[in-house]
């Protein structure tokens, strides 16, 4: 039954994380805490293993879903390396910081955040892309398969800035990192939609590879859940990367948003009583 459950749990996260660029750590983390805390379905589970857990099923989401976005050529792999140069560091301390953390204040910390994370994808169409960056130093340039050319710009200095923060943030919650990561590149830096989505994938690859080797040391990884877990992650993220370019994913992520908000509630909830 515990396989059953989590190859769904993989599935789901795989699916979520690949569609929208958050990397589908936000399903998986709450996912481990829960059945590792009232059911007998996953043993031994703290916020550290969930966190270096989840981290390793990223390596496996970030890398199928960017292999399927590399055939739709929506990957831009210069930009992706620069914001690793900030993420990579970034996630190191952040699985370093998530060492202190108990059970009642990761789960508050973390109940925050994806209360925050929710926010963030109920207002990040509303607000308008911010224009100065378009003629910044560095520049790129996207085609896409319909023939329309997008051009955009930023800064390297602040997007290492930004990308230090997201890799902090995924190595202390285990989440990837996209949820920060592709609302900065489509409202700082325009990047189109689908470019932004599939550099986070890209970028969350490369630091899952850097914060879960960090658990790893720490002894965090319980491999035999991130063996059931995998299977589903892979397969999901391709399936999410595929509806990712045929459609808006509007609906699925005011659906995400909601459900963010009510697991952030339960985990401050938790947080707080103990």
């Amino acid at each position: 039954m515990e396989w059953i459950v989590l190859l769904s749990i993989g599935l789901l996260a795989g699916a979520i994380g690949s569609l929208v660029g958050l990397g589908g750590g936000v399903i998986i983390v709450p996912a481990l805490i829960y059945f590792g805390t009232y059911t007998s379905l996953v043993e031994g589970m703290n916020p550290q293993t969930a966190v270096g857990t989840s981290l390793v099923i990223m390596i496996f989401t970030g890398l199928s879903s960017t292999l399927a976005y590399l055939k739709h050529k929506t990957v831009d792999y210069k930009s992706g390396l620069i914001f690793f140069a900030g993420s990579g560091p970034g996630s190191i301390l952040g699985a370093w910081v998530n060492k202190g953390l108990n059970m009642e204040s990761f789960n508050l910390y973390f109940g925050i955040f994806m209360i925050l994370v929710a926010l963030i994808l109920m207002i990040r169409n509303k607000l308008k892309p911010i224009e100065k960056f378009r003629n910044a130093s560095f520049q790129r340039e996207f085609t896409d398969p319909s023939g329309e050319t997008f051009r955009y710009g930023y800064p390297p200095l602040l997007g290492v800035v930004i990308a230090f923060v997201v890799g902090f943030t995924s190595g202390l919650f285990g989440i990837g990192g996209g949820s920060l990561m592709v609302p900065a590149m489509i409202l700082i830096f325009l990047f189109p939609p689908h470019v932004a989505v599939a550099t986070s994938m890209f970028m969350i690859f490369l630091s899952a590879l850097v914060s879960s080797g960090t658990h790893v040391i720490f002894g965090n990884v319980k491999w035999l859940y991130a063996l059931a877990l995998i299977p589903g992650a892979w397969i999901g993220a391709k399936a999410g990367a595929y509806i990712n370019t045929k459609l808006e994913s509007k609906v699925l992520v005011s659906v995400l948003r909601i459900i963010l908000i009510l697991i952030g509630i339960r985990l401050i909830y938790q947080g707080m009583t103990g």
